[in-house]
């Protein structure tokens, strides 16, 4: 018996179980202290009506015998998957019910996918970077190539035409930095990956939060990106889900790579290792897409994003040079003084008992710079500016 030795190339503890503990150390020490998080980046607000009424309705289906279900379809019920398809099309985008797998997040595809890749498989990661890509293509023993994004090319960086990688990831908006690709940007990613044969991962867990009507919420907005792209969605932010966990993959029957169809093999794989979400769940998921569930969805961005402007306006009066916020529900600043990420998280939690996340725990390039979300509520999230107000960090 031996060991994967790619789990033995993993940091000991995933960042935010790290925050966790230096939080739980530091409450344990001042059990008194009202800390505030803007750290991990997880939803407050409860569900929508309309979600709520259809899960209630699917759970008492459950409850009867000529309603019952069992086991579904691995790849999802026919209902969330027609849903899926037709909020597509209003992006402009058709997609074939068999194009489109749900799952129970965006995070567990987004590791799980890496099955249908050989280990000897060179993969780039622009980054600062969502740790689960780096981390899983770690545990499978791949050679990562890391693409600088910094202040000088707007936290985007864009392939260089003479890189050579056979799977890419991409986010955007991006976490952590809240920046967001425009169509010419994608444009050269998804030339480069024709050109090079590559598989772009397109992480579009943030898309509902794009305000600007120029930029791309879909990879597949961008001509030629169903032959060389994976699009990963989650309704954990788009619709509250992050305790309910319900996401979906896009895999395009255009997709073939060495004559054979990805969207075949992850059908195999899904069959095989995957049971499929709940009834009820995808019930809830369907009412999120609907006229009336997307309509309550949007008050609740609405409430995030006016808390990332929030948060931007503080920093601004502050003189704090940041990015992110208008697009997205991440603020990612500098840190000030010239701190160090983990020196400014540990300065904010002993001074004024406020939680984000440092850059750093997103890769190297994420080194002196800071990360706030947007999802608390909105009566802590004033307070904490106000403490932010009250350190004057412009002056360090």
């Amino acid at each position: 018996m031996r060991i994967n030795p790619g789990f033995l190339n993993l940091q000991d503890r995933y960042l935010f179980a790290l925050i966790g503990q230096k939080v739980r150390e530091y409450k344990g020490q001042h059990p008194d202290q009202d800390i505030i998080s803007l750290g991990i980046g997880d939803v407050t607000l409860p569900l929508s009506p309309a979600v709520v009424a259809a899960m209630q309705q699917a759970a008492a289906e459950m409850g009867r015998a000529e309603t019952f279900r069992g086991y579904g379809e691995e790849q999802g019920y026919a209902f969330l998957r027609q849903a899926i398809c037709r909020y597509y099309a209003q992006k402009g985008v058709d997609l074939l019910q068999t194009e489109v797998f749900v799952s129970d997040g965006a995070k567990s595809d987004l590791g799980n996918i890496l099955d249908l890749f050989a280990a000897d498989n060179t993969v780039l990661i622009p980054e600062p970077a969502y740790p689960v890509y780096v981390d899983t293509n770690l545990m499978a023993g791949r050679k990562i190539i890391f693409l600088k994004g910094e202040a000088q090319n707007g936290f985007r960086p864009l392939p260089p035409a003479a890189l050579h990688a056979d799977l890419a990831y991409l986010c955007s908006p991006n976490n952590p930095t809240g920046t967001v690709y425009t169509k010419d940007e994608l444009q050269s990613w998804v030339d480069w990956a024709l050109r090079r044969g590559a598989v772009l991962l397109a992480d579009s867990a943030y898309e509902a939060f794009i305000q600007d009507p120029e930029l791309p919420t879909s990879i597949y907005q961008i001509p030629g990106a169903k032959e060389c792209a994976i699009e990963f969605c989650s309704l954990s932010k788009t619709a509250g889900f992050t305790g309910v966990r319900c996401g979906y993959t896009v895999v395009p029957q255009a997709l073939v790579r060495e004559g054979v169809s990805l969207n075949g093999l992850w059908l195999r794989r899904q069959t095989t290792k995957f049971n499929g979400v709940s009834y009820i769940v995808q019930r809830g998921a369907e009412a999120a897409l609907s006229p009336e569930g997307m309509a309550q969805n949007r008050e609740s961005i609405a409430y995030y994003m006016e808390n990332a402007r929030l948060i931007a306006s503080a920093l601004q009066e502050l003189g704090l040079w940041f990015t992110g916020g208008q697009n997205a529900p991440y603020i990612w600043l500098q840190c000030p003084g010239g701190m160090s990420s983990w020196e400014f998280f540990d300065f904010l939690l002993e001074r004024c008992a406020l939680v984000g996340t440092p850059g750093v725990g997103f890769g190297p390039s994420g080194e002196g710079y800071f990360r706030f979300t947007a999802f608390g509520r909105r009566e802590q999230l004033l307070k904490a500016m106000e403490r932010l107000r009250q350190l004057r960090l412009s002056s360090l």
